[in-house]
């Protein structure tokens, strides 16, 4: 029985690993595209699809990158869900996370033949849908400018091109009650698109650069308070960037500094050199600075997304860079205000620097940068282990449920048939049963990985639960001051306690030392 049960669980693993193999892609070349977070997964959608140079067209494309585990950018896991039902394809959309539970896609605009301004994408039942929204009637598509999302589940539109020009309207979607709205224009900038965008601590949404007759200038920023609804601007210094479009916006981890990434400028070529692609500016002085960088810069990006997921800037895509050098995704670690750090690796459990420390350099932050084609040597087997380990463990407590579950069954059945053709002696019942005790007897195990969904388990660490087990023993003939309990009632509880616990602590250590074998040999076949 224990054999034909780990038959059944590998075979249960094996259809899982291929499943999870067969979803796997390389994505096309794209720019243009959204890149939303939501519950650990960098969820990216269509985008320019680029052809040549000069040519692009709307993707359909529709994948996620699982961040709850560490891996490698040399060696991405993107999982596909293009064959979800209609997928919306687009060039220049906005998207953000929103709704009633803050766990939805909304996404709006782009340039598509459909003229459906919003879609929503809902991760628990894997689907796309068109919401019926209510409020001002807005019937304008716009494309390449970067929607907001505020705290109470509002999405800000502001800028953006349309058909015929450059708009400078500010819409406002409620997510969660699914109502337009539109913002005060009085005292806002210049229509613009391929601007920067992002959500400060204190309410105001800050915008700078962008494209209007000409590449606008970050000499300027300005500000919309979601609260008050007014605009504001405020005049820069420093090291100010060259004017420029379609570069990416994120906010330190200290809330003090936004950083700014790529681009295009007004140049013949349209790039930025490496070294003057990426800026910080000071929001207590409005002071732009160039950051000081170690590990292998990258080359300049334009029509990218960038995200900050734990201590990363994590950038997406775009145009620029050459494919068979350099990966899809780049990680600046930003936890370091002294120096950011361009790196391979990302580390889902690394932890931001407290503000007391930030002011001593940290030389130490990520691991030395090595020439990519060692560096994928040494990290290739270590970064598939947390995804292989989350897939197999996942898949085996389902195995194990589905035959435990079964196998109880039958053992339940098999006993009540026994006790069919016993025939208890009346009155002798409760003979001689004073005095009993129930003996619980505690034990220890170590149960790895028990409910947990395809998340990375640091080295060496266990999860350890304390169970109370009930050791019944069963005496017919005198129980006088034994520690017992009698149940002679033909029921469900009739099934010995020791059989079942012994019977499934044989089935998980068994399986368990076949598991952990195959994963050995991996490693070493790996290795």
């Amino acid at each position: 029985m224990l054999k034909k049960t780990i038959i059944y669980i590998k075979l249960w693993i094996l259809f899982q690993l291929f499943v999870e193999i067969s979803c796997q892609i390389k994505p096309l070349e794209r720019k243009y595209h959204t890149a939303t977070l939501i519950d650990n997964k960098l969820y990216i959608l269509g985008g320019g699809i680029i052809l040549t140079d000069s040519a692009e067209k709307a993707g359909k494309e529709f994948f996620y990158l699982d961040v709850s585990v560490a891996f490698n950018t040399q060696k991405l896991f993107w999982q596909d869900l293009s064959n979800v039902n209609t997928v919306p394809s687009h060039i220049g959309a906005t998207a953000v996370k929103g709704g009633a539970n803050n766990n939805t896609i909304f996404l709006y605009g782009g340039t598509d033949t459909v003229p459906t301004l919003v879609y929503i994408y809902d991760p628990q039942s894997n689907s796309w849908s068109i919401p019926k929204i209510g409020g001002y009637n807005i019937h304008e598509k716009k494309r390449y400018m970067k929607g907001v999302i505020d705290t109470n589940e509002k999405m800000y539109i502001w800028g953006g091109s349309v058909v015929g020009g450059t708009n400078s309207d500010m819409f406002i979607l409620d997510t969660i009650n699914l109502r337009w709205g539109i913002g005060n224009l009085i005292g806002a900038p210049t229509p613009r698109s391929e601007h920067g965008a992002i959500l400060l601590p204190n309410n105001n949404i800050m915008y700078m650069g962008g494209y209007y007759h000409d590449y606008l200038p970050l000499n300027q920023v300005y500000f919309y308070n979601i609260i008050n609804d007014n605009w504001s601007t405020e005049n820069t210094l420093g090291n100010i960037p060259s004017s420029r479009t379609s570069f990416s916006v994120v906010l330190g981890l200290d809330g003090q500094n936004v950083i700014i990434f790529g681009g295009n400028i007004d140049t013949e070529s349209g790039s930025i050199p490496p070294g003057e692609s990426l800026y910080v500016l000071n929001l207590n002085n409005f002071e732009w600075s160039v950051p000081k960088i170690s590990g292998p810069i990258p080359n300049s990006r334009n029509g990218h997304q960038a995200n900050v997921i734990g201590v990363y800037m994590v950038i997406s895509f775009g145009s620029g860079y050459d494919r068979s050098v350099e990966s899809d995704i780049l990680l600046l670690d930003i936890r370091n205000n002294n120096e950011y750090t361009w790196t391979y690796n990302f580390d889902p459990l690394a932890t931001p620097i407290t503000p007391a420390k930030s002011e001593t350099p940290v030389t130490s932050m990520t691991p030395a940068a090595t020439p990519v084609t060692t560096h994928i040597m040494i990290q290739q087997s270590s970064n598939n282990q947390p995804a292989m380990i989350g897939a197999i463990i996942g898949s085996l407590f389902g195995g194990i449920l589905l035959s435990f579950g079964g196998f109880f069954l039958y053992k339940w059945n098999k006993n009540k048939k026994k006790q069919k053709n016993i025939m208890p002696t009346p009155g002798n019942e409760n003979h001689d049963n004073y005095d009993r005790e129930v003996t619980l007897i505690t034990t220890e195990k170590n149960i790895h990985n028990h409910g947990q969904e395809f998340i990375q388990i640091p080295k060496n660490e266990n999860t350890t639960n304390h169970e109370l087990i009930t050791n019944s023993v069963i005496n017919k003939d005198s129980n006088h001051g034994q520690e017992a309990i009698i149940n002679e009632n033909p029921s469900i509880q009739n099934i010995s306690d020791n059989v079942l616990e012994n019977l499934k602590n044989e089935m998980i250590q068994a399986v368990r030392q076949e598991i952990m074998q195959n994963l050995k040999e991996t490693i070493q076949n790996n290795e």
